[in-house]
């Protein structure tokens, strides 16, 4: 135990010393992912809100064959304006949003009791226009139904005639539950930030000191190899951990600032999210740490590393963009998957769903028998002379 120690009292000491990869490793990576997190989403909401709340203007053509649809849209709040001579182009050149024309046969159609067509001319692929569109249509639906039920009431039948099935949502999700959802990538971050925080240590231990020519020195020493990288491991682990923690800290503070009350949603990241969140990571880490190392192993030199660790990087993000673009049912067996046990119960924890201490258990065991092997593998190839041949 003294000579792990001493090995990682040392790392920790040189990694100290660069000031510039601790500012990144400990300020930079926790900080700025809430930072970024909690500007954007205030934002969308925030202009999104804004938008609901004015409003909304309408370009229409052929106001004139309309002039009751034109009086309740203005109504409901659509601010009617003139339309481009050309709407297509107008609306392909973003120009408007989205522009209602009304042809000369609405008002025929109309006073016929027939459908009566209007087109509302956008372009699907501008996502700014979503919310416009969304809006001009419930207006004009709602006009639509009100119209309806006075012609059936107008022939002396029930308005109830036309529809002959009501339905009753009975939405059974909690706000904690949509707040959950709408913050699904939330356990990426979590991982990636353990990945980035023991990235700098864990090349420079390996890659580095072998590329300094440092690392043959070090293996001279009467220890066993098994003991150094033990507290080669220890450090990156511990630097790892430390911004987990930080991370989490972080994102409970910036869930403050989040407008998720005016969305109906709730984000709550209080002492028992945090604490079960560190437990199902902590072997995670571990394990992160010796990928880490075994890929710095089979580098000659600093840059390298950093290669082999940037494809690396990749790995978590499978489990998260697959849990996040596919529907599933957590299952038993997902908790002893590595990542993805870290992804499901981070993901139940946020959204208020109960976890079982069986099912974190059997996250920390599988996570942990990995780690021991891939740990196994490390130390095995420390144990090959070659890795102290310097480039």
């Amino acid at each position: 135990m003294k000579s792990i120690l001493t090995v990682f009292l040392k790392e920790v000491r040189e990694n100290l010393r660069d000031r510039r990869t601790v500012l990144n490793t400990l300020l930079t990576g926790p900080l700025m992912a809430p930072l970024m997190f909690v500007l954007i989403i205030n934002a969308v909401i925030s202009r999104e809100l804004d938008k609901a709340e004015k409003p909304l203007p309408v370009p229409v053509v052929g106001a004139e064959y309309a002039p009751n649809l034109i009086e309740a849209l203005k109504q409901q709040g659509a601010e009617i304006k003139d339309a481009p001579a050309d709407p297509e182009r107008a609306v392909r050149e973003q120009d408007a949003d989205l522009v209602l024309r009304i042809p000369p046969s609405y008002a025929e159609a109309w006073r016929k009791g027939e459908p009566a067509q209007v087109e509302l001319i956008f372009d699907q692929s501008q996502r700014d226009a979503g919310g416009s569109v969304s809006r001009l249509r419930g207006m004009l639906e709602g006009y639509g139904q009100r119209t309806a039920t006075m012609r059936v009431i107008a022939r002396g039948l029930s308005p109830t005639v036309t529809r002959p099935i009501v339905v009753a949502s009975r939405d059974q999700s909690t706000a904690q539950a949509r707040g959950g959802m709408m913050f699904a990538m939330l356990p990426y971050f979590f991982i990636l930030g353990a990945f980035i925080g023991g990235m700098a240590l864990a090349i420079d231990t390996t890659a580095g000191e072998r590329e300094r020519q440092s690392l043959e020195p070090l293996f001279a020493n009467p220890v066993p190899r098994s003991q150094i990288l033990l507290g080669k491991l220890s450090a990156t682990t511990s630097f790892a951990f430390t911004t987990l923690v930080l991370s989490i800290i972080a994102f409970s503070i910036a869930a403050l600032f989040l407008p998720t009350g005016k969305l109906g949603m709730a984000l709550q990241i209080g002492p028992r999210f945090a604490l079960l969140t560190l437990i199902v990571m902590l072997p995670l880490v571990f394990l992160l740490a010796s990928l880490q190392t075994l890929a710095a192993a089979f580098a000659k030199s600093y840059r390298e590393a950093q290669t082999y660790l940037s494809l690396l990087m990749f790995v978590p993000i499978v489990p998260t963009l697959m849990m996040s673009l596919f529907p599933f049912k957590t299952q038993t067996w997902m908790y002893g998957v590595p990542l993805v046990g870290q992804q499901v119960t981070i993901t139940r924890l946020m959204r208020g769903d109960p976890v079982t201490t069986t099912e974190i258990a059997l996250c920390f065991a599988a996570t942990t028998a990995l780690a021991v092997l891939v740990y196994l593998v490390t130390a095995r190839v420390y144990r090959s002379e070659r890795l102290a041949i310097s480039a």
